[in-house]
C-alpha cells in the first residue's frame, strides 16, 4: 500500500537512522493479522533518503487470532496448551517437529528479509509471544528438553538466534526481549535468572544489537512498576559487547539524560515507537531538544486510514533545515 511505504519513508528524514519495522509474520504457521505489507518499495525508500532498516520477525504463539489459523488449515499452538486466560482460544502444544520445523520459518523469514532489501533482522523475543512462551514458565509447562529448567525453557530463544544468525549473519541480527512484561499473561514471579542465562548464552553469539524493552513498557500500554525494575542490570552484563537499544517513553531531554548520564559507560542507544508516529522529524528534534508531539492512542490501529498515520506535520526546525 502506497500509504505503508510513506509510513517509513517519513521518519527516514535524517540520513543515518535506523528504522525497525512492525511484527512481521515468518510464515503462513505464524499468522495472526491480515494485511501483512510486501516490503521492498519500503526498504528502497527508506535506503533512497540515506536510511537502514531492520525486519521484526514475528511468532505470535498462543496470542495469534484463530480465524486466519483456522483459514490457512493451521491450529493456534505454543510451548504449552497454556491458554493466555479464561477467554482464550483451545492451543495446540508443539511437537519437536513443529519446534524445529518454526526455527527453520525463522531462519527462512530472514534470508527472505534481506532478500526484501532491508538490512538485517531483529527477533521479536519480547512482549508474550512465542520465544517468551518458551521462556517463561507462566505458558512453558513442558517436561522435555524444551521446558522445566532455566536451560531447557532458553533453548528455544538461542536455537532461533542461532538459526538466524546461521542464514544472514551476526551482524544482521538483533533480538529484542521484555523481562518485565506482564503483557500476553507473563512475567513470572522471578525472571532475572532466566533472562541472565539467556543472555549469556546471545552474547557469543555477537549479535548486531540487544533490544531491552524497559520494566514501563507493557505491549502497547505504559505500566506502573514503581522504579523497583529496570534493565540497567542487562546492559552491564552485556558489557558493550554490541550497541543496546532502550526504549522506555523518553523525550527529547530524558533521552540526552540516559545516554549522556545513566549509560554513558556503555553503547547504548535510545529508541522511539509510538512517538515516532506523531513526530516523523523526531530525529531532529531530539537534536534540537524540542518537545515530542503527543500521539492519539485511537489511530493506532485503524487499518488503511492516512489519519494517524502519515498525517501528522514536521516541526518548524525541520523545514527551516530543510530550506537551508
Amino acid at each position: 500500500m502506497p500509504i505503508t511505504k510513506q509510513y517509513y519513508e517519513q521518519p527516514a528524514c535524517v540520513p543515518g537512522t535506523l528504522l525497525i519495522s512492525e511484527a512481521t509474520l515468518i510464515s503462513h504457521r505464524a499468522v495472526g493479522r491480515r494485511n501483512v505489507p510486501g516490503w521492498k518499495q519500503v526498504t528502497d525508500a527508506v535506503h533512497a533518503k540515506g536510511c537502514r532498516t531492520y525486519c521484526q520477525l514475528w511468532h505470535q504463539g498462543r496470542a495469534g487470532h484463530t480465524e486466519p489459523f483456522h483459514a490457512e488449515g493451521f491450529k493456534l499452538e505454543s510451548s504449552s496448551a497454556t491458554p493466555i486466560n479464561a477467554e482464550s482460544p483451545t492451543l495446540v502444544e508443539m511437537s519437536e517437529e513443529d519446534i524445529w520445523q518454526t526455527i527453520e520459518d525463522y531462519a527462512t523469514a530472514a534470508k527472505t528479509a534481506i532478500t526484501a532489501g532491508f538490512d538485517g533482522v531483529e527477533i521479536h523475543g519480547a512482549n508474550g509471544y512465542l520465544c517468551g512462551q518458551f521462556l517463561q514458565t507462566t505458558c512453558n509447562k513442558r517436561t522435555d528438553a524444551w521446558g522445566g529448567s532455566i536451560e531447557n525453557r532458553a533453548r528455544f530463544h538461542v536455537e532461533v538466534t542461532k538459526a538466524v544468525v546461521a542464514a544472514v549473519g551476526a551482524d544482521r541480527t538483533a533480538i529484542r526481549l521484555s523481562p518485565y512484561s506482564d503483557f500476553g499473561s507473563m512475567l513470572m514471579e522471578d525472571p532475572d535468572p532466566s533472562f541472565r542465562y539467556l543472555l549469556e548464552q546471545l552474547k557469543p553469539l555477537g549479535l548486531a544489537c540487544l533490544h531491552l524493552i524497559e520494566a514501563r513498557i507493557r505491549g502497547n500500554d505504559d505500566a506502573d512498576c514503581g522504579g523497583q525494575r529496570t534493565v540497567q542490570w542487562m546492559v552491564e552484563l552485556w558489557d558493550n559487547v554490541s550497541p543496546v537499544l532502550l526504549p522506555g517513553g523518553f523525550q527529547s531531554h530524558t533521552a540526552r539524560t540516559a545516554v549522556d548520564e545513566v549509560y554513558k559507560k556503555y553503547d547504548v542507544a535510545i529508541v522511539f515507537g509510538r512517538y515516532f508516529v506523531t513526530n516523523p522529524d523526531l530525529v531532529c528534534r531530539v537534536l534540537s531538544g524540542v518537545d515530542l508531539e503527543p500521539y492519539d492512542r485511537s489511530t493506532f490501529y485503524t487499518p488503511k486510514e492516512p489519519k494517524g498515520y502519515i498525517d501528522y506535520p514536521s516541526s518548524q526546525q525541520f523545514l527551516a533545515s530543510v530550506k537551508a
